[in-house]
């Protein structure tokens, strides 16, 4: 038996968007050892979506990768928020600006109304960077997370 006030998954995505995107997972974990994630939601609960982005990583369990080099993008559709929240081990090598231009590149790309694409270029460019500094071995690699979006409510 159903309930009737099972709340329906709101679709944020076409079926080409969510393909876009989770092959753009797929090809940045394809060259490192790294993890990347996309969480997106409604609504930010908290004031700044970098909050709510840690909040989510722990609760994922995103701290527990081998490298510390998880990386999760973090979207709230209706309040307008985003941010991208990455473990110690990639976050120190890379430095606060890039992870300031993520933002800003997806910022730029979602003003256009390229949302998928926007977020499918921050995963790739991660990726690029995780490779630089985490890159994959065949020898030693396993995939710690799923490679899936993320929906919340």
């Amino acid at each position: 038996m159903f309930s009737l006030f099972k709340p329906k998954q709101q679709k944020f995505f076409s079926q080409e968007e969510e393909a876009e995107i989770l092959n753009a997972i797929r090809e940045a974990e394809q060259q490192t050892s790294g993890e990347v994630r996309l969480f997106i939601e409604s609504k930010c609960r908290f004031v700044d979506p970098l909050d709510r982005a840690a909040e989510i990583f722990f609760q994922l369990k995103m701290n527990e990768t081998v490298n510390r080099n998880a990386v999760l993008v973090y979207i709230a559709a209706q309040h307008h928020q985003l941010a991208v929240f990455a473990d110690e081990g990639i976050y120190n090598k890379a430095g606060q600006q890039f992870w300031n231009d993520a933002v800003k590149d997806m910022i730029s790309k979602f003003k256009k109304d390229h949302i998928a694409e926007g977020i499918a270029e921050v995963i790739l460019n991660t990726g690029t960077l995780l490779k630089t500094h985490f890159p994959y071995d065949a020898s030693t690699d396993k995939n710690e997370l799923p490679d899936d979006i993320v929906f919340g409510k």
